[in-house]
C-alpha cells in the first residue's frame, strides 16, 4: 500500500498523528525494510524491478517465519523511488509484492501489510525514509504504540525515521548494512541522526534476539 502523501501534507495534521502514535495500544510489531534486509540490493545501487530481480537473503524466511509464529505482527516500510523515477512503475512493484508475499506465506510467515513511499526522492513527501511517515500511518492504522516498536533496517535512513518515530531502530549488516556500520564505528553518525539499539549480522539473527527477549 502507498504512504498516501496527501494525507501527510500539513504539518498540523503530522504533528497530530505522531502524538496518535504514541498513545495506542501495545501489540507485539516490528517493521522491516524490504532492499537489503529481506531481499539483496541489485547491482550497482539499481531497483528490483520485477520478480526475476528479487533474492532473498539466506534465512529471510525462516525469520519472518519464527516471527509470525511468535506473535509478531510484521510490517514493511520501504523506499520505492523507481516508480517516482519512471524506471518501473505501481503495477510491476504490485506484481514484486504479490510473488514476495506468495513466497512467505509457503513459508509459514506473515506480513500484516506493506508501506512503500512511491515518490521521487524530491517530491518532498512525507513519508519517503528518513521521515517516519509510512510507520505513524501503519500505527494510525493499526492501533500500534510505536514507542514499543522496533524496526529492522540496513541504511541510515532507516535508523532516521525509526529515531523520528520513536520507535527502537535495529541495524542489520546485509545490504548497505556494513557501509552504514563503518560510519557508525567511525563516529559520522550524528547526535541528530541517532544509534542504533542494537546490531545483528541478519535479519534471522536479530530476529532470533527479538523472540528471545
Amino acid at each position: 500500500m502507498p504512504c498516501l502523501k496527501s494525507n501527510l501534507q500539513c504539518q498540523f495534521c503530522y504533528q497530530n498523528l505522531i502524538g496518535y502514535a504514541y498513545r495506542r495500544h501495545s501489540m507485539k510489531t516490528v517493521f522491516l525494510d524490504r532492499d537489503g534486509v529481506i531481499n539483496r540490493n541489485p547491482p550497482d545501487n539499481g531497483y528490483v524491478c520485477n520478480w526475476a530481480d528479487f533474492t532473498f537473503i539466506p534465512n529471510a524466511l525462516e525469520a519472518i517465519r519464527d516471527l509470525t509464529q511468535n506473535g509478531y505482527y510484521i510490517f514493511l516500510a520501504t523506499n520505492q523511488a523507481g516508480i517516482g523515477r519512471e524506471i518501473f512503475t505501481e503495477q510491476q512493484l504490485t506484481e514484486i509484492h504479490r510473488q514476495m508475499l506468495a513466497e512467505i506465506e509457503a513459508a509459514d510467515g506473515h506480513i500484516h501489510k506493506i508501506y512503500y513511499c512511491p515518490h521521487h526522492p524530491d517530491a518532498g513527501c512525507e513519508c519517503r525514509k528518513p521521515k517516519p511517515g509510512m510507520l505513524l500511518r501503519a500505527a494510525h492504522e493499526h492501533n500500534i504504540n510505536v514507542s514499543n516498536t522496533f524496526f529492522i533496517g540496513d541504511s541510515i535512513t532507516d535508523i532516521q525515521a525509526a529515531h523520528s518515530a520513536r520507535a527502537l531502530p535495529i541495524l542489520v549488516l546485509t545490504g548497505h548494512g556494513r557501509d552504514s556500520y563503518k560510519r557508525y564505528i567511525n563516529s559520522d553518525w550524528t547526535a541528530k541522526t541517532g544509534k542504533p539499539n542494537k546490531i545483528f549480522t541478519n535479519l534471522y539473527t536479530a530476529s532470533r534476539w527479538l523472540i528471545q527477549s
